[in-house]
Order: structure tokens, then C-alpha cells, then sequence
């Protein structure tokens, strides 16, 4: 009987946790319609002029839309952090979505490691949800090359990895390492400040989009040796 009655508490308790989700996400939702800001986030350049016209203000703004985007709402990372060094220059803009996307990476991994399967489960899918739980369990030391890399989906990778083994050191210390140099990278490149969007800049990004989906299919397809070489490598040290 207390069994039950344990389990039935349970139930509630994380079913009141998926309600307030939900809630949440659909007032930050609608509040992004009603606004109008749910439009800007897919143009650099309104998002842009919605910033600068917040003053003061924007530089938090920003911070909490890079770190709405890592846990609760879609919204394309790599225009925020454009954008953020449009703004306010790459090292600026850098350091401002750094901020909020540390700030939601470890929120991420905190709701996976408290709330578990289910939770992750109802944010991402559970197809999703089984196929990165499934990666991660045998690949913890792959994620690390996981987080370096633009197109895997870092923000689902933090959420999913609270329900596996990895530890917050190992998770903590990954994405201070790695989060600094694609945000970097994509304030500093991303603006066409170095390689412009024209002329021999073409060819280049060419050249480091190919160069990128190769090593994407490298780590996916090789994960396996990756993570057995690194293994043996950190045992060493």
C-alpha cells in the first residue's frame, strides 16, 4: 500500500513538473508572438534592431535569449550569436552569448539528472531522447568532440546527458572548454569580418562546410575507436 501510494506521489510530482513546463513554455510563446519578436529571431537584421532599440536593457535581453534557446525555446543559436557580434562586436557579442548559453547548458543537464527520461523525453521526443541516451552511454568522451562541432544539436546533447552516467565535472569542464571556441569562432567568422559572404570567401566557407560534415561523419561513424583511444589516453595521464 505505501508502495503505491509512493508511486502515485511520483506520478503527480513530475506530472505538476511536465504542467509547469508546458505553462511556461506556452507564456514565453505567446509572449514572443504578442511582441513580435518571434518574427525577428529568423533575420539577423531585425533581431538586430530589436536589440539596439531595448538600450540598456538589450545587453540582458540578449543574454536571457541565448539562454532561452539552449533550454526551452527553439530559437537558431547561431543567428543569436551573429547577431550578438553585429551588435556589439565579436568579443563583446561573444562574451554575452557565452554567458546565457553556459547558464542554459547546465540548466539542461540539471533537468535531465533531476527529472530523468520522462522530462527529456517530453522536451525532445522519445525517439531523440533513445537514440543520444543510447550514443552517450557508450561515447562519454566523444561528446566532448560533440560539443566542438557547429551542427550537432549541443543543446539537446546537454539535456540528454543529465539521464546518463556523465558526471557535472566531466560535463562542466567540456562545455567551458569547448563552448568558448564555437562561440568564438562563429562571432568572429560569422560576422564576415574575416571571410566575407562574397568573392573568395565563397570558396572558403565551402571549403569549411565540407571540411565539417566530414569530421561530423568521422565521430559518428567512429565513435566506437574515439572513444577507446581516449580512453587510453586519459588512463595514461
Amino acid at each position: 500500500m505505501d508502495e503505491s501510494a509512493g508511486g502515485w506521489k511520483k506520478f503527480f510530482r513530475i506530472a505538476i513538473v511536465l504542467l509547469a513546463i508546458a505553462g511556461f513554455l506556452a507564456l514565453v510563446y505567446f509572449v514572443l508572438v504578442w511582441t513580435g519578436l518571434w518574427e525577428k529571431f529568423n533575420s539577423v537584421d531585425k533581431l538586430r534592431t530589436f536589440i539596439l532599440d531595448l538600450g540598456f536593457w538589450g545587453r540582458i535581453t540578449f543574454v536571457f535569449l541565448q539562454f532561452l534557446q539552449v533550454t526551452f525555446v527553439p530559437i537558431p543559436s547561431t543567428i543569436l550569436t551573429i547577431a550578438g557580434s553585429i551588435i556589439y562586436g565579436p568579443l563583446q557579442g561573444g562574451l554575452l552569448s557565452l554567458s546565457g548559453i553556459l547558464l542554459g547548458s547546465v540548466l539542461a543537464f540539471l533537468l535531465g539528472r533531476v527529472f530523468g527520461r520522462r522530462l527529456v523525453t517530453f522536451m525532445v521526443g522519445k525517439q531523440t531522447c533513445e537514440k543520444w541516451v543510447r550514443f552517450l552511454s557508450k561515447a562519454r568522451y566523444t561528446f566532448f568532440f560533440m560539443m566542438l562541432l557547429p551542427m550537432f544539436p549541443d543543446d539537446v546533447l546537454c539535456l540528454v546527458a543529465g539521464v546518463t552516467s556523465m558526471s557535472w565535472a566531466f560535463f562542466v569542464i567540456t562545455n567551458l572548454l569547448t563552448r568558448p571556441i564555437g562561440i568564438f569562432l562563429t562571432s568572429y567568422l560569422g560576422s564576415g569580418q574575416i571571410i566575407p559572404y562574397h568573392g573568395w570567401g565563397l570558396a572558403v566557407w565551402a571549403i569549411i562546410l565540407v571540411a565539417v560534415g566530414i569530421l561530423m561523419w568521422l565521430v559518428t561513424k567512429y565513435d566506437d575507436r574515439i572513444e577507446k583511444a581516449l580512453m587510453r589516453l586519459f588512463r595514461k595521464k
